[in-house]
């Protein structure tokens, strides 16, 4: 039964973790054409918060104008870095030590034997790991994610105080990982070996990263 349970768990976890990718991807016609198919793969899940917060989200793209989710993808996560979908944006910023951090994630595609297609995107995209996540090596992908945990979870803070939809679906994902989310950004700092006042870090007023990272398991210098 044990077995059971887990294995359902892990399916789960895939599920939450590809539908959450797409509903991170810029809402294209291709990706609005999949809202039937997206709920359709939540509601064979066994009922949980992230399950539901996800099925809300995929509603509102359902029930959306295709103008207004696009423009609100873009002025989201395209016009602000509070937002940034790049993970090594959050503990590397616009630096030669990003480039390292960018081939690190390269190096686990290729070690996981399987052609990663990164859309045109950089290889830090959080669709494009979570979709690794889901679909090609859940351990090596799940690995990424919890190294890069205090980044989700300061992006999941920033999306909730901008009111912003896509809140709920950080929020699913980071429910995917071990342990409570932080309430606030000193308590994603605690969860670092160095904590770092991410509000006073680089040239803009305010900056949400968090230099430099310290991380487990996967290696990023």
């Amino acid at each position: 039964m044990i077995g059971r349970r887990n294995r359902g768990d892990g399916i789960a976890t895939s599920v939450i973790r590809q539908v959450a990718s797409w509903c991170l991807t810029y809402p294209d016609d291709e990706i609005l054409s999949r809202t039937g198919l997206l709920d359709d793969a939540l509601r064979q899940q066994r009922r949980t918060p992230a399950i539901e917060l996800l099925r809300g989200f995929v509603a509102h793209l359902d029930s959306s104008e295709p103008d207004t989710l696009r423009q609100d993808y873009t002025d989201t996560f395209d016009l602000s870095r509070k937002h940034t979908l790049y993970l090594s944006y959050w503990t590397a910023g616009d630096t030669r030590r990003r480039g390292t951090v960018l081939g690190e994630f390269k190096q686990h595609y290729r070690d996981s034997g399987f052609l990663v297609d990164l859309h045109g995107e950089l290889p830090d995209h959080l669709p494009i790991v979570l979709e690794f996540a889901a679909r090609v090596d859940p351990d090596a992908g799940g690995a990424l994610l919890q190294d890069f945990r205090p980044a989700l979870e300061l992006l999941r803070l920033s999306l909730v105080e901008r009111g912003s939809p896509y809140a709920d679906v950080l929020v699913a994902v980071c429910a995917t990982l071990p342990g409570e989310s932080p309430a606030d950004r000193r308590a994603v700092a605690a969860m670092r070996e160095s904590p770092v006042p991410t509000e006073n870090v680089g040239l803009e007023p305010y900056d949400p990263r968090l230099l430099p990272l310290t991380t487990t398991g996967t290696t990023v210098r």
